[in-house]
């Protein structure tokens, strides 16, 4: 970790990979994932009918096959109760189906899945305990898991299992983040340079095809490690932030929350004098919001998978607020949001001291627009069902 710049704050952690750090906000505390995690909870549960219809088409196992476990992956599973919710549906889900069909309901094993700087043990303590009489009584309990849990470290864009072993394979709120800042956009002599800027709203043409080219790239790694590890007969359900402009530039939603009063508390620290504009330009949000066609077209490019269902679902707004009409809970909820998903990065970036200045003044500024931020800041999500060809 090297020291750069004349605060012994500002701290840039370039010889560490991005997935060794890039994780939400563990712990507990205020700004946690753990506690900031309610929007993407209500999405997930407006989304539930395009799940289980996706859950509808796997195929069962034969009786004959029943001492074979039913696989289920959470991909990008994060730290909070959102997946252990998630988690609950789909075996329950899978349950009443086997039941329905008089077929004898197999155990489920679950992968919780994240980088390995994922808060897994903020995750763990969160699961229900198996019960000590086997699976047979968990499945008969609503105070035990039915499933049998354990944690996957490493990025989902290369290989996590084996060949042929998974039968779900679910990931909501996760492939909109890049495996990297592409390159270009960091260098000088780049036309990509993305000069004054720590996101792609708004950014220049090129800077914005770098970012679409390195989110069809990841997404088509993560498309080919997921058609060799998953079962015939298997389906996957997957929701990532998207936008409905035809323009890159136009991030939508996450555009309003990454390149609007967080790009400005950035411009304000330049200012006065906490960072330079340099320290700033190293730092670029690595999320792109692909379109439905963006979407597509890697599917389409790597054939093995057939699309089920693919659209853009609306799914509300980010902000988790008990009085709209308040303009300093508008602020802070923004400030504690950005923070929760972005806050790993800042501070590794300019030090934890220097964060917190940093999402001061996000709170400050977006509280003189929380009008505006209620009645706009509204997130869309590509939501694609899947299974091979």
């Amino acid at each position: 970790m090297a020291t750069l710049g004349d605060n012994k704050d500002n701290v840039v952690v370039s010889n560490l990979k991005l997935e060794r750090m890039l994780s939400m906000k563990g712990g507990k505390g205020e700004a946690s994932y753990v506690n900031n995690s309610q929007a993407q909870g209500q999405h997930a549960r407006s989304m539930l009918h395009l799940l289980k219809e996706t859950l509808d088409g796997v195929q069962l196992i034969s009786s004959s096959d029943n001492d074979i476990p039913f696989v289920i992956v959470d991909l990008g599973c994060s730290c909070g109760s959102n997946t252990v919710y998630i988690i609950d549906v789909i075996v329950e889900h899978m349950r009443k189906r086997f039941d329905t069909t008089d077929q004898q309901i197999p155990e489920f094993s679950v992968f919780f899945c994240d980088l390995p700087s994922n808060d897994f043990n903020t995750l763990f303590q969160l699961l229900p305990p198996l019960a000590n009489n086997g699976m047979e009584e968990c499945l008969a309990s609503n105070s035990h898991r039915s499933y049998f849990a354990a944690g996957v470290p490493g990025s989902f864009y290369r290989r996590l299992f084996p060949a042929r072993s998974i039968d779900v394979f679910y990931s909501a709120f996760s492939l909109h983040w890049l495996s990297q800042v592409p390159d270009v956009v960091l260098d000088k002599q780049n036309v990509a340079y993305n000069k004054g800027r720590i996101y792609i709203h708004g950014a220049n043409e090129s800077t914005t095809k770098a970012y679409k080219k390195q989110f069809q790239s990841d997404l088509a790694n993560f498309l080919c490690a997921r058609s060799k590890e998953m079962k015939r007969g298997g389906s996957m359900f997957l929701v990532c932030l998207g936008r409905t402009s035809i323009d890159p530039t136009d991030q939508g939603g996450a555009g309003l929350l990454f390149g609007t009063h967080f790009q400005d508390a950035w411009d304000d620290l330049v200012q006065e004098g906490l960072i330079t504009s340099e320290k700033r330009d190293n730092f670029n949000i690595p999320v792109y919001a692909p379109s439905i066609q963006d979407f597509k077209e890697v599917v389409e490019a790597n054939g093995s998978f057939t699309i089920n269902n693919l659209q853009v679902f609306r799914g509300g707004s980010p902000l988790v607020v008990n009085h709209p009409d308040d303009a300093a809970e508008v602020g802070r909820a923004l400030a504690i949001s950005c923070r929760s998903v972005s806050g790993v990065l800042v501070d590794a970036h300019i030090g934890e001291q220097l964060g917190d200045e940093l999402f001061t003044r996000v709170e400050h500024r977006a509280s003189r627009h929380a009008k505006e931020l209620i009645e706009k800041l509204q997130f869309f999500h590509i939501v694609a069902s899947l299974s091979l060809v």
